[in-house]
């Protein structure tokens, strides 16, 4: 379970760091606005549906894409051993000749490799048309990328939700904006593993990245909210 995880832990974090910046940053504009707790709980959880939405399909459909790029050029390198087989032995011949392979030594390897058509069509895709087959699958992918959105999206909100179920008296956006700072770094040391760099690098480049995005939100709100109200 870990290890699938893990597998698609990539999706999770892109998913995750997406609905945290865009649902904090429709808090920020919303209260700079000063707009109500209701709006702004109304507002966040539709950017939450729609635009996790969003980013699932585009996740699922990028896979997809490359998935049946693959496939389709790889039935391709099938007819084409089939119809022309020594031209596409000779093209073994030339990527192992390339990498410092010659005399007898070459000749075996390219028996090896041609003598079954699996692993000479895979070789030639991943030699000549440098492809690689995605072993994770599109739905999985579009799946977790929604889930992540939504469940890491929730941060930003949860106060308020709380506030509407029982009132509470303190600054509601200012807690917001801890938790979401804890869950950009949360999110950064993801992102930092799933990248292998250095960890507070990761964590320094979200919670930065998340800051601007609700700051232009804020700001943004507040001037529309003053014209408007000048109107």
């Amino acid at each position: 379970m870990i290890k699938k995880f893990e597998k698609y832990l990539g999706e999770f974090v892109y998913g995750g760091i997406d609905g945290c910046v865009t649902t904090f940053a429709v808090v920020a504009g919303s209260v700079g606005a000063g707009l109500d707790s209701t709006i702004i709980i109304v507002l966040g959880f539709a950017n939450l549906l729609a635009d996790g939405f969003a980013m699932s399909v585009g996740a699922y459909l990028s896979s997809k894409s490359n998935k049946d790029n693959y496939q389709k050029h790889r039935q391709i390198e099938f007819q084409e051993i089939e119809n022309t087989p020594e031209d596409e032995r000779d093209e073994i011949r030339q990527i192992y000749r390339a990498k410092g392979f010659s005399g007898d030594l070459l000749e075996q390897v390219v028996r090896v490799i041609t003598s079954n058509k699996d692993r000479w069509v895979n070789d030639m895709m991943r030699e000549e048309l440098e492809m690689l087959d995605e072993d994770k699958s599109p739905i999985a992918i579009g799946t977790v990328t929604y889930l992540s959105f939504i469940f890491i999206g929730l941060i930003p909100l949860i106060i308020y939700v709380i506030d509407l179920l029982q009132p509470l008296d303190n600054n509601l956006f200012l807690i917001s904006s801890i938790l979401t700072a804890l869950g950009f770094l949360i999110i950064g040391l993801l992102k930092a593993h799933v990248n292998q760099t250095v960890y507070w690098k990761g964590m320094l480049e979200t919670i930065l990245l998340g800051g601007i995005a609700a700051m232009v939100a804020y700001y943004v709100g507040d001037m529309l909210q003053s014209l408007i109200t000048m109107v």
